[in-house]
């Protein structure tokens, strides 16, 4: 047989080691190995959404392989995706509760990742200093019993205060949410008339009010929208420089939503955090402690049906714990408190792939 002439030859050979780099290039490590690209991809709360979104980045800078996204759809949708197995991790700021919990197809963990505040904000003309609310208050505004707001009460909680005679226009989440739960968790503990006319939940029956859909659809109902009330996370409302309210704690103070206050809610209830770390930490006692604070959790299964995958998951989430926390105060969140990381820690070495734990 003749030989192929030289020039094609150097072609043949040119094509085949392009062919060969382009592989490494995609693939660094081979199909199975250490380096091998993953995509991971998570769903839930709106709350975390700003950090979520700069860990998501900031981890992709330093590992190049590892694709991840994080779609801001609510607790509610995060659950219910991470229960149908479509994503491979969920986000929620409510724990699951006992009932939930026997719905999934195996155990999941659940692992806090930072604290955060549900703040009261509004958007009221001519009124220029922060308005303070007290708790029942919040409570009888929520479930339209205060309409208007130059009433007695609020003028009780904010003297000098002039306040309009306008109506009260009430905001509140329209889709399944986590920052929900944590509001109407609230309620419930400070208004027994809430807890047994609504109560607490990711999707309660509002009394009154129109819905916005996320923590940012809520901030632009009310940035939008005069004589308006809502309940959102502190970022969102610091982003978009809604004024924020001062909230009565049980100590009798009007407290702030600060990293320091929000931080004493979580170290009011270090004693009685359980071993599985589902937690509330509404309505904590303390002088200086914010109400309405919220550990934010990331929900996982606890065995991983794909190696690969679940290797990648509790590095993300394990660097989230420690790394991760220094972009925290920046975007107005709490830490984790050094107590309940080690504790987190351990929910991540209990993940495993089929028995083998997948973080030493």
């Amino acid at each position: 047989m003749c030989a192929l002439p030289r020039s094609v030859r150097m072609v043949a050979w040119f094509t085949a080691l392009v062919v060969l780099v382009g592989s490494i290039a995609c693939n660094p490590g081979g199909g199975n190995g250490p380096n091998a690209s993953v995509s991971l991809q998570g769903a839930g709360a709106t709350f975390p959404n700003p950090l979520y979104q700069k860990w998501v980045s900031e981890y992709g800078k330093a590992h190049e392989n590892i694709k991840i996204d994080y779609q801001s759809l609510g607790s509610g949708a995060g659950i219910k995706q991470l229960k149908e197995q479509t994503v491979d991790f969920g986000a929620s700021d409510a724990p699951l509760k006992d009932d939930d919990v026997k719905t999934f197809s195996g155990e999941v963990v659940h692992i806090p990742t930072v604290l955060g505040a549900v703040v009261i904000t509004y958007n009221l003309a001519g009124v220029t200093q922060p308005l303070r609310f007290s708790s029942d208050v919040i409570a009888d505004i929520f479930l339209a019993k205060i309409k208007k707001w130059n009433d007695p009460r609020i003028a009780a909680d904010n003297p000098g205060v002039t306040l309009p005679a306008n109506d009260i226009t009430v905001v509140h989440r329209s889709d399944s949410s986590g920052t929900s739960a944590v509001f109407t968790d609230y309620l419930s503990k400070v208004s027994p008339e809430w807890k047994e006319k609504v109560g607490a939940g990711v999707s309660p029956s509002w009394p009154t009010g129109i819905g916005g859909k996320g923590n940012e659809g809520v901030t632009g109902q009310v940035k939008n929208t005069p004589n308006t009330i809502g309940y959102v996370e502190l970022a969102f409302a610091m982003q978009n420089k809604l004024p924020v309210a001062p909230v009565k704690n049980q100590g009798g103070n009007f407290v702030e939503p600060t990293i320091d206050t929000v931080t004493a809610a979580a170290a009011s209830f270090a004693a009685s955090t359980p071993e599985d770390l589902r937690v509330s930490i509404t309505n904590a006692t303390g002088a200086q402690v914010y109400p309405i604070s919220s550990y934010t959790y990331i929900l996982v299964y606890k065995d991983q049906k794909d190696a690969a995958k679940g290797k990648a998951l509790v590095d993300f989430v394990w660097w989230g714990i420690h790394d991760g926390q220094s972009f925290a105060k920046d975007l107005h969140y709490a830490p984790l408190p050094a107590d309940i990381a080690k504790r987190a820690e351990g929910k991540i070495k209990s993940i495993t792939n089929g028995g083998t734990p997948l973080k030493s």
